[in-house]
This record gives C-alpha cells, sequence and structure tokens, in this order.
C-alpha cells in the first residue's frame, strides 16, 4: 500500500491527511468547549440522540458518534500518515521555522512543572480554560435551579448549591480522564503524529493524575458533606442498578487515591515497586468508574483507554518471546553493553529506548534503556547500555562479572519506542551536553550521522559532545561511540569534537584490576532476534487493528442490543441493568482488541519466520571466542584506526567541571541544536541559557528518564 507513490505525490497525500486530522481534531474540541452549555444540552444533544439511538445501539450511541468516533478515525489516520513518513525518514533537513523554534523555546526552566517549553505552557493554559470554561459553565447553568429544587426537597439553598458543585466536579474531572491514558500508550500514532515520544509525555501523565485526582477527591468530599448535612449517609452504601452508582463511585475513587499517593515522588523514587504494583489498580479505577456513570457516559474517556489497551496487549504478546543475547560488553566504569540479534528489517530512529526484563534477576522487574546502536549501521544487531545504578542493574553487572562463567542470559523484550524522526539533522551544529549515563542516548545519534555522512551527500550537521563524568574510569564509556567490532566508515567525514570532563579528579587513575572484556552467549533454539511487534509495516498494521477491533466491538454489541437487551428494555435503561451492560461492554472491547492484536501478530510472526532462521545461521560469536568465555582485552579496538581518530577528536578536562553558558555562546552557525541528557540540574541550567535573549539561534531539547 502506498508504494507506488511519487514522492511528491506522497507529500500531498500526507499534507491533506493532515488538514483532515486538524479539522477533525479542532471539531472534537469544539464539542468538549460545547458541552457545558445548554445550547449542547438542550438542542444539540437530543438531535443527536434522536438520529443515533436505535434498536442496535442505544443510548451509547450518541456518545460513541461524538466521542470515540472522532479520537480513533484520528489514530487510525495518523498510522497512515506515519508509514508514509518512513519513506522519508531522513528527510526534512532544511531550516527550523522561526515560529516553531519559538513554540519549542524553554518558558519555565524551574519549578514543580520542570522544564516547560512555550507551546507545552499554551496548551496548558488552554487546558486550565477548558476546565474553568466547563466549570462555570454547568455552575451558571444548574445554579438557576437550585431555588426550586431545595424547596421542593425541603433542603437549604447552600445545601443544594453544594451537590450541584460535587456534580460539576465530577464531570469536569472528566476532562483529565479524557487525555489521561494518551501519554501511556508507548506505541501511540497520535503521540507520534506529535512529535511526542512515550519518555517525554509521562510528565504530561503525571501533571493530568494530579489534576484529576484532586478534582475527584474534591467530588468525593462535597457529596460526603452534602449527604451528611442532609441526613443521607445511607447513600454513600447505593449501587443503583438503573441510576448512579455510588459505591462503584467511591471504590474507584478509593484506587485513584491508592494510586496518586504511592506516586509522590519520595515514594516512587524510594519504593518504586510499591509504586508499580499499586499503579496496576488502574483496572478497578477504570471498571468502577464505568459502574460508576454507565457505560454511555463513560464512552466521554473510552478512546484514550482503548488505545492504550491496545498498545498494552502488543507489549504483552511481545514480551512474551525470549529474545537472542549474543554478547555483553563488560566496562571498567561498572558498565554493561548488552548486544542483541535483530532482524535486518526492524528500523528505528536514533535515541529509541527499549523495556528489558531479566527473569533471573526478577521476573516481573522491566526497565528502559537508550539503544545505542544505528538501525542502519548496525542492520542485525542492537545494543543497549546498563550503569550501575540500582538494585537491579547491580545484580546484573555482578552477575556477568563474576569468575564463573554464564552460558545463556533469559532475556525479554518490548520496544523500540522512539521519535518518527531524525528531526536533528536540520541543524548546522548539535551540541549534546551530558553528564553520567546521560551520554547514551547521544551513541545512536552519532553512528547515525556517521553513517549519513559516508553514504549519503547531504549535509549532516557538525556535532560537539560535551560530556561530564565523576571518575577517569567513566571515560570508557566513550568506547562505545562506535561499534565493539570496529566500523568500515570513514571517521574524518563525521565532524565530531568531544570535550570530556572528570569532575572529581584532577589526576587521571586507572585500575589495572578493571579491564574491559567480552562475553558470548550460547544461542538457544527458542530465542528469536529482536522484532517489530508488527513487522515493518507497523503503522498500517496498528492503523488495522484499531479499525478492525472497534468494528467488531460495533458488531458484538449492536447484536447484543438488537436481540437481547433491546427486546427487555426498549431503550428505557429502566429494566436491564445498567452494571450489567458496562460489564458486557468491557467484555466485548476486550475480546475485539485481543482478537484483531493476535491476529496481526501471529500473521506477521509468521512472516519473520524465515529472516529468524537466517539470523540465527549465521549470528554466531567471532572465531576464537567460546561461548561463555571472558577474556580481557578482548575488544581493545582503541588502537585500531577509526578509535584512534575518537581519540585525537577528544579533549580530557580533569578536576574541572563545564561552563555550559560559556560553551554554548561561543556556539556558531544559524541553528544549532542543545541536546541535554544528565542531572535535573544540568538541564535546567541548559534550559535556562536557552530561553535568555542572549542568543536566539540555541533550539533546547531535554531527554529525561527519571520522573
Amino acid at each position: 500500500m502506498f508504494s507506488g507513490f511519487s514522492g511528491q505525490a506522497m507529500k500531498a497525500v500526507r499534507l491533506a491527511i493532515m488538514v483532515l486530522l486538524a479539522l477533525v481534531f479542532i471539531g472534537y474540541i469544539m464539542i468538549w468547549v460545547m458541552k457545558a452549555t445548554n445550547t449542547y444540552f438542550l438542542n444539540w444533544q437530543p438531535h443527536i440522540q434522536a438520529k443515533a439511538d436505535s434498536r442496535f445501539f442505544g443510548e451509547q450511541g450518541s456518545y460513541t458518534l461524538v466521542h470515540v468516533f472522532p479520537i480513533l478515525f484520528i489514530a487510525t489516520l495518523a498510522c497512515a500518515y506515519l508509514h508514509l513518513g518512513k519513506k522519508s525518514v531522513n528527510g526534512g533537513t532544511g531550516k527550523v521555522h522561526s515560529l516553531f523554534a519559538w513554540c519549542k523555546r524553554p518558558v519555565l526552566a524551574k519549578g514543580p512543572l520542570g522544564i516547560v517549553t512555550g507551546i507545552e505552557l499554551s496548551l496548558l493554559g488552554m487546558f486550565f480554560a477548558l476546565m474553568v470554561w466547563s466549570l462555570y459553565s454547568y455552575l451558571q447553568a444548574m445554579f438557576a435551579y437550585a431555588a426550586p429544587t431545595a424547596a421542593s426537597l425541603g433542603f437549604q439553598v447552600w445545601e443544594v448549591k453544594l451537590e450541584i458543585s460535587a456534580l460539576s466536579l465530577g464531570l469536569v474531572g472528566n476532562v483529565c480522564l479524557v487525555f489521561l491514558f494518551f501519554p501511556i500508550a508507548r506505541g501511540s500514532s497520535v503521540l507520534q503524529i506529535l512529535g511526542l515520544t512515550s519518555e517525554a509525555s509521562i510528565k504530561y501523565h503525571i501533571w493530568l493524575g494530579h489534576i484529576a485526582m484532586t478534582i475527584f477527591t474534591a467530588h468525593g468530599l462535597c457529596y460526603i458533606i452534602f449527604w451528611g448535612k442532609t441526613h443521607q449517609l445511607s447513600q454513600m452504601l447505593k449501587w443503583d442498578k438503573h441510576f448512579i452508582s455510588n459505591v462503584a463511585g467511591e471504590i474507584a475513587l478509593l484506587s485513584g487515591l491508592i494510586m496518586w499517593v504511592t506516586s509522590l515522588k519520595r515514594i516512587r523514587r524510594k519504593i518504586f515497586e510499591l509504586f508499580f504494583y499499586s499503579h496496576h489498580l488502574y483496572i478497578p479505577f477504570v471498571v468502577f468508574y464505568v459502574f460508576h456513570v454507565c457505560f454511555s457516559r463513560a464512552c466521554i474517556i473510552l478512546p484514550g483507554f482503548y488505545l492504550f489497551m491496545i498498545d498494552r496487549y502488543l507489549r504483552l504478546l511481545q514480551s512474551q518471546q525470549r529474545i537472542r543475547l549474543v554478547s555483553a560488553r563488560i566496562l571498567p566504569c561498572e558498565t554493561v553493553e548488552l548486544n542483541f540479534s535483530k532482524n535486518p528489517g526492524l528500523h528505528y530512529a536514533p535515541r529509541s529506548t527499549a523495556f528489558v526484563n531479566v527473569p533471573r534477576i526478577s521476573k516481573v522487574q522491566w526497565h528502559p534503556f537508550t539503544i545505542t546502536t544505528s538501525s542502519n549501521m548496525d542492520p542485525e544487531k542492537l545494543s543497549i547500555v546498563i550503569k550501575c545504578e540500582g538494585n537491579w542493574s547491580h545484580k546484573l553487572y555482578q552477575m556477568l562479572s563474576s569468575p564463573a562463567p554464564i552460558d545463556r542470559l533469559q532475556v525479554s523484550f518490548e520496544g523500540p519506542y522512539g521519535p518518527a524522526s531524525t528531526h536533528f539533522m536540520r541543524h548546522d551544529l548539535l551540541v549534546m551536553v551530558s553528564g553520567g549515563s546521560g551520554i547514551t542516548p547521544f551513541i545512536s545519534i552519532t553512528r547515525e550521522i556517521l553513517f549519513l555522512a559516508n553514504t549519503t551527500n547531504g549535509r549532516t550537521p557538525r556535532l560537539l559532545l560535551v560530556c561530564a563524568f565523576k571518575k577517569s574510569v567513566d571515560l570508557t564509556m566513550l568506547e562505545l561511540l562506535l561499534p565493539v567490532t570496529g566500523t568500515t566508515f570513514d571517521i574524518s567525514h563525521l565532524q565530531l569534537q568531544i570535550e570530556a570532563y572528570v569532575t572529581r579528579e584532577k589526576l587521571a587513575q586507572a585500575d589495572p584490576q578493571k579491564l574491559l572484556r567480552t562475553i558470548w552467549f550460547k544461542p538457544d533454539v527458542s530465542d528469536v532476534p529482536v522484532s517489530a511487534v508488527l513487522g515493518p509495516n507497523s503503522w498500517l498494521w496498528l492503523g488495522a487493528i484499531i479499525s478492525a477491533s472497534f468494528i467488531i466491538f460495533l458488531i458484538l454489541i449492536t447484536t447484543l442490543t438488537r436481540y437481547y437487551i433491546y427486546p427487555i428494555d426498549h431503550n428505557t435503561d429502566m429494566i436491564y441493568s445498567l452494571p450489567a451492560r458496562a460489564a458486557l461492554n468491557l467484555f466485548f472491547i476486550s475480546i475485539s482488541i485481543v482478537m484483531a492484536a493476535s491476529a496481526a501478530f501471529l500473521w506477521n510472526k509468521k512472516q519473520n519466520a524465515k529472516e529468524i532462521k537466517q539470523i540465527q545461521n549465521t549470528d554466531m560469536p567471532t572465531p576464537g571466542m567460546s561461548p561463555g568465555l571472558q577474556s580481557r582485552h578482548a575488544d581493545r579496538e582503541l588502537e585500531s584506526l577509526p578509535h584512534q581518530s575518537l581519540l585525537q577528536a577528544t579533549r580530557v578536562h580533569q578536576g574541572e567541571r563545564p561552563n555550559l553558558k560559556k560553551i554554548l555562546l561561543e556556539c556558531k552557525g544559524d541553528s544549532v541544536g542543545v541536546l541535554v541528557s544528565g542531572p535535573r540540574k544540568m538541564r535546567q541550567e541548559l534550559a535556562a541559557i536557552c530561553s535568555s535573549s542572549l542568543v536566539d539561534n540555541l533550539h533546547f531539547e531535554s531527554i529525561s528518564f527519571s520522573w
């Protein structure tokens, strides 16, 4: 599909898709703007329900049409857009537009929100404006009936207004839930089309989670106070089969509160497993939320959760495979490079990440790591670098560096996940600033640009790598800039300058007991190379899964409604239980996703079988290296010509810290990309420099894995 398109035709199709997506999204947002008004409630909604309600859909037909279909349509069409973009993934080397650059410039460098760009601040402001507008509109519309309602029920006016406020807060909290699950779908086409990566989007999930739980907590407290003042505390035990279920709402709120408390920074970082396990309460949170409001009204938050469920199930399918681990390279700085066999058809952009599980250490712990290889330079190998900075990584390092040789290590893999394009190619100069293990994202960028400099006639940016390490032994991480077996590419084509700073040692110190060495692992017939979970045309397959699963769900639910529910209650919602209907809808959604995703996964798994066999036959250890053997000095390629060139490009500063402001102000070029990966203070310092009025050619981007 799309294979016969010329370059110009492909650009025209992509532009048409983007315009259509923008129009649909604007229409969707307008629905939310109008949703809190009497115009929508008294005119639009009855009209839509009259058109959509039938013997096949019931009340949920209108909610599905207005709230679910637009987002799934956007996600599906975005898959086609991204698939077309893969044809020119290394394109787009033009200058950065000044308006776009301003939007991405940091506006806030410090504070509770972290580093915030202009576009993020603008979108956050619009989001708050939508919530304030919605709350104001709901209160204004319903307060008009507060006095008559109080008189008819025998309550005081303020008590009725308190109940109305509680209801309005719940309705406004739905706005947060609509977007809550989008940032955590790692392979989401919606994130990719916005130029976002999963790790960069986590902060949006955190923001939305805090806002949502604050609003829903206030929603619950207002109702409890109202029931207490009006002597109706028995309402807390009410599970109504045909209206709002209070017990279900309380269970959902309790699940949310547990997730909220355990996600606080101190608990999350010190007791990560408590945070990890408690966050699985999102399942009862969503289920009982649906029981609380009924499935029809829960459709407003369904699209994000629906896309997350597809992503989560695909990750589950991929994680069941055991990946072929070829070798492990152990560096003297207590760092391990794991080298996996890779399907040549798997392509990913630099800075991509992967989640890795080692059952021998823990069957449930998954940890994200940056992929350091370039899929162009290393078509049959994928590597990650793991620095000893936690209990899990220390156990792995001790296991691999122990005197007893290891023949095989079982590893499970999820990913890769990363940006859709190499946008950094637009710059004249690329300044990469790292602290410690933060250098890993820049290894894949360096290798990718080295490949492009040797294979294309296009312009490649000059590279300045500023890396800070605590000790001299950490300088060995620079050896990872080039592949373990050296490279046939001419490194002189790479305009690279490395400024390495050792901050805690004034004199270079070497430990003769710590030498670089490699472990080769025995192959196993059950192991497979790393492959894309949906094959080389993964975006097309994802679009097919989204659309096919939704069609299957519609077929199942219309059949159930027409031939079972409608004959019982005739769309009155007064006979057939709403929680039972909600449970059936959730079950059908799960079945639909499992059917569509499993079929796509199994089809691509069969298509990859031949390539996998070929790789397993050829991917063997180098001569003289027995599997499991640890060999000192096995990979000292620094004496080779490419590494000699790398040494010549490196200048080491002992006992110094980099003067980042001076370095950036001296950078010349119309467009200078500044990428930073390291400690929070380093990222904040660079963000402050790039946001100042001293420079206008710096384009800042932060890479962070600590949230």
